[in-house]
């Protein structure tokens, strides 16, 4: 998968939290993310600046509240994806909110999914499908 295939399957599977979702869908969503993010800040520091003592400083940030805000579903949902392409149920996202498990997921996140059909659902890949068979 490229990244606009991904891209288009992150919008596409807005709000879809079954199934499964590879490496490359999912790491090439994050870097969309990032991108966007980063282009959305840095349009509001030149769109929304206020004088201060200190020199320059943007005000506040809409355009990239605005980007968060409508990335979040489809974030949470390709990652609940990535989680079931590893056989594991959507439930262990809450982890983040330990601070430590943000490392496992990250390590999770990195690891090839399971090869075949598991209880989540078909491979995502269909050539990956015939090769586990």
């Amino acid at each position: 998968m490229n990244f606009n295939q991904a891209i288009s399957a992150g919008f596409a599977n807005y709000t879809v939290f079954f199934g499964r979702a590879t490496r490359s869908e999912y790491w090439f969503w994050i870097l969309f993310a990032a991108i966007g993010m980063f282009v959305t800040q840095a349009l509001d520091s030149a769109l929304f600046v206020q004088t201060s003592l200190s020199g320059l400083s943007p005000l506040h940030s809409p355009l990239n509240s605005v980007f968060i805000l409508a990335l979040l579903l489809p974030s949470l949902a390709v990652q609940v994806r990535r989680l079931h392409d590893l056989d594991r149920p959507g439930w262990w996202l809450l982890l983040v909110f330990t601070g430590i498990g943000i490392l496992l997921l990250l390590y999770w996140s990195s690891r090839e999914g399971t090869p075949g059909d598991n209880r989540f659902g078909p491979h995502p890949l269909p050539d990956q499908k015939q090769n586990a068979a």
